[in-house]
């Protein structure tokens, strides 16, 4: 039975995502409520939501904040988090934190760069990129990403190019392997400069075929899966270490949803123990506890694969 005087953790959505980040919850002693995007209001009593949903969050996570309740956010909708962030004087006002972009990229791809780091003297660049989706609303988000345009971090300014540009080679763990990814209307260099201000490099690339670029800006000709299949996350960081220039590279190979839900569950357990200050947060910045979600984000089944260089 779900302990009375325990932290409530609702969950909006009913989709691929948010069954997962229940599953995860429920194997860790905890009864969320899950409900409709439109019975949302219903959890309003909780302590905390993990917004599960597609996008946008932002006039949601504006609603439960309103009412006192911490937020966890899985979107990965540049305008979406954009919108999310200026919130900022909102949560702090009502004094509970926010947790933006809690998914697998941006998200997981934040708590491998805060865990990868601890290995440098100093980090300088950060070069991500993602494969596969969550389910039919993130398909149709990664469908419309490769349609807009695409920011990055470079030398202190950020730049703007074509989303599904910039082809580049990248390997993920087994049994992915090579991929060719691209930019795209991504939210994870906004959030890793926010985490990491030391940065002078950010790049952020998701896996795509040709029809997939040659469509992007013309409705989806096909009904997404239900569930994406294998997915992937690429996490390459670059720094010095003894003096001399070092790179690292981790990732993941799991289904998408399963990864984001996870991150999520571990996320809302974070906010739920009272432990991040009020105010917008992403993770891997220094006011989260980034070593204790990972730890349970792994603990629960998700495994870190290290490239081994020559």
């Amino acid at each position: 039975m779900n302990n009375p005087s325990a932290p409530q953790i609702g969950i909006v959505g009913t989709g691929v995502t948010s069954s997962r980040a229940a599953s995860v919850l429920h194997t860790l002693g905890h009864m969320p409520r899950v409900e409709k995007l439109g019975s949302a209001s219903s959890l309003f009593d909780c302590d905390v939501v993990i917004l599960a949903h597609g996008a946008p969050h932002d006039a949601l996570a504006s609603a439960f904040v309103a009412q006192g309740v911490a937020v966890v956010s899985t979107s990965d909708n540049l305008a979406d988090v954009l919108a999310l962030i200026d919130g900022q004087d909102r949560a702090v006002a009502r004094g509970v934190p926010v947790v933006a972009g809690a998914a697998c990229l941006p998200g997981l791809s934040g708590l491998l760069v805060a865990h990868v780091s601890r290995a440098f003297e100093s980090i300088d660049e950060v070069h991500n990129a993602v494969h596969g989706t969550g389910g039919p609303m993130c398909a149709v988000q990664h469908h419309d990403s490769l349609a807009g345009t695409s920011i990055g971090w470079h030398d202190g300014e950020w730049l703007q190019r074509p989303a599904g540009s910039g082809r580049e080679l990248c390997w993920f763990p087994d049994p992915i392997g090579a991929r060719d990814c691209y930019r795209f209307a991504s939210p994870e260099p906004v959030l890793l400069q926010r985490a990491q201000p030391g940065l002078q490099r950010i790049t952020s690339r998701v896996s795509a075929t040709r029809r997939d670029r040659l469509t992007s800006r013309l409705p989806m000709l096909r009904k997404p899966h239900a569930e994406g299949l294998d997915g992937g996350l690429r996490v390459e960081v670059r720094g010095r270490r003894d003096g001399r220039r070092h790179v690292e590279i981790v990732g993941v190979a799991d289904r998408v949803a399963t990864v984001a839900g996870t991150v999520a569950a571990h996320t809302a357990l974070a906010l739920s123990r009272g432990i991040v200050i009020p105010g917008v947060h992403n993770l891997g910045e220094a006011t989260m506890p980034n070593a204790d979600i990972l730890d349970g984000v792994t603990s629960s089944g998700i495994t870190l694969h290290q490239f081994i260089g020559r």
